[in-house]
């Protein structure tokens, strides 16, 4: 075992211990060492009580001085000192109502909650494993630091972390551990969504988002995630066919496919997605699954009268089939922007799932300018790359849970078509082609102008001159565009 401690990391320390105090790189970071990850972050762990920490340095920020947190700043770079503790009674599932300071480091380690996360180490005394951890790192499993019942009474978040930690690490849960996951599972609806959120980020963005089968296993995705159950639940695929294969519904398999596709080398060749974009395609193909469900099922009697119930053909005759359409998709699009909005999402990712989830199912019949231009026109210019990035990680994941020779075709059809339109999209954007309102070569001023009445029949007319342009980007001038609006008026 090598672990190299950064030399801020080592400077703190070392202050620490000349000043008379006991102190430890503690936690994750020491767990990314071990397995040889660069830690994102190094957590110190002290005998040191906050206004002794704050003595010894001359930057401090007062993180969480309540709960013995202090932030030194080296090198305009923030380190948690935390003084080692025992927390209280935790009165809703997250946090303790108080937190008494400590001298013994066994004591701190004894609050933590996965025995991989609580070693310690310094390079005077080496690593400190009270519970077993560096032998789970071993054996790849996580497993929580004494009573995994009393771990999720304390904070039911860890609940959730158990399983993010095994689909990022590829561990498997101790028995003990996801046992008393199932039991505890029900209070993960005390635990903010904020917090939901971020775990459930980690774990699509991991290479094990698979891990979601088993957490639905356990009830957990009933609590937080309901909408991966009501995919499982609607068992069809995307032939509208139920199937269920090793005991997973083909719909189930297919999202989970896809999330772990997209942004690899296989639909992103050129890596071109940084996280936020991977995280806004990755609920997508999630909740694109989650709208393709039986559950948004419209009924056609509430959509007409129905007439002539003698004859079964007779009593669907009158239905309006558009009508059902368009009302299925506006429940679809609401329900999925409900998702979003009870995890708390930022609005420009709410807005872009919701708009990718819209239109997962639009492809282009044939590809040409003509045809991008007004896709893009549809779907709007900054939004396509993301969409095309969708639908071939779904086309790619179809394939994979189908077993329909047939369709096995229809996908090696379909994946040079879109790989056709990324490129001619790609040329349209680099041409500075005309594909919205606001790039045509006349305004609603001109217009009004040139005579027209102000109102709706304004942004109506740019609409069909927008039309004419998508067609022959020619006529993208200003007086051609003015005779083509007089002689439309």
């Amino acid at each position: 075992m090598d672990i190299r401690l950064p030399e801020e990391v080592k400077k703190i320390i070392g202050v620490l211990q000349e000043a008379g105090y006991e102190a430890y790189a503690v936690g994750g970071c020491v767990r990314d060492a071990i397995l040889g990850r660069t830690p994102q972050d190094w957590d110190i762990t002290t005998s040191a009580k906050p206004e002794e920490v704050k003595e010894l340095f001359r930057h401090t920020v007062d993180t969480g001085i309540k709960h013995g947190t202090v932030t030194v700043m080296l090198n305009h770079v923030g380190y948690e000192v935390t003084t080692y503790r025992i927390d209280g009674e935790y009165e809703d599932c997250r946090h303790p109502k108080e937190v008494t300071f400590t001298s013994k480091l066994s004591e701190d380690l004894l609050r933590r909650d996965f025995t991989i996360n609580a070693m310690a180490f310094n390079e005077k005394e080496g690593l400190i494993d009270l519970f077993g951890g560096r032998e789970d790192l071993d054996r790849g499993v996580i497993r929580c630091v004494g009573s995994a019942v009393d771990r999720f009474d304390e904070d039911a978040l860890r609940i959730l972390r158990a399983f993010r930690f095994a689909a990022q690490l590829g561990f498997e849960i101790d028995e003990e551990t996801l046992d008393a996951a199932r039991q505890k599972a029900p209070n993960l609806s005390r635990v903010s969504a904020e917090r939901i959120r971020v775990e459930l980020n980690k774990m699509l963005l991991s290479k094990g988002p698979d891990r979601l089968f088993e957490a639905q296993a356990a009830g957990i995705t009933k609590v937080i995630l309901p909408e991966f159950d009501a995919i499982l639940a609607g068992g069809a695929d995307a032939r509208g066919l139920a199937g269920v294969r090793n005991g997973r519904a083909m719909s189930g398999m297919k999202a989970i496919k896809a999330i772990a596709l997209i942004g690899t080398a296989a639909t992103d060749p050129d890596n071109a997605y940084d996280e936020k974009d991977l995280l806004i395609l990755k609920w997508a193909a999630l909740l694109s699954q989650y709208a393709d469900t039986d559950i948004f099922k419209v009924d056609a009697a509430d959509f007409t009268e129905i007439k002539g119930e003698d004859k079964p053909e007779d009593r669907f005759e009158a239905v309006s089939t558009s009508g059902m359409a368009d009302a299925e998709e506006n429940l679809k699009h609401e329900k999925v922007r409900a998702v979003m909005t009870r995890l708390k999402f930022d609005n420009d990712t709410r807005d872009k799932v919701t708009r990718l989830v819209d239109f997962h199912r639009q492809k282009l019949i044939l590809v040409n300018d003509v045809a991008v231009r007004g896709f893009m026109k549809k779907v709007g210019p900054a939004l396509c790359p993301l969409l095309f990035e969708l639908q071939t990680a779904d086309l790619l994941a179809d394939g994979f849970v189908n077993v329909d020779g047939d369709h096995t075709v229809y996908v090696a059809k379909t994946l040079p078509k879109l790989k056709k339109a990324k490129e001619t999209y790609k040329l349209i954007c680099d041409r500075g082609d005309c594909v919205s309102v606001s790039q045509l070569a006349v305004t609603g001023s001109d217009l009004i102008e040139a005579g027209f009445a102000k109102g709706p029949e304004i942004g109506r007319m740019l609409d069909f001159l927008l039309g004419k342009v998508l067609v022959d980007q020619s006529l993208n001038v200003k007086e051609k565009l003015l005779d083509l609006a007089c002689l439309n008026y």
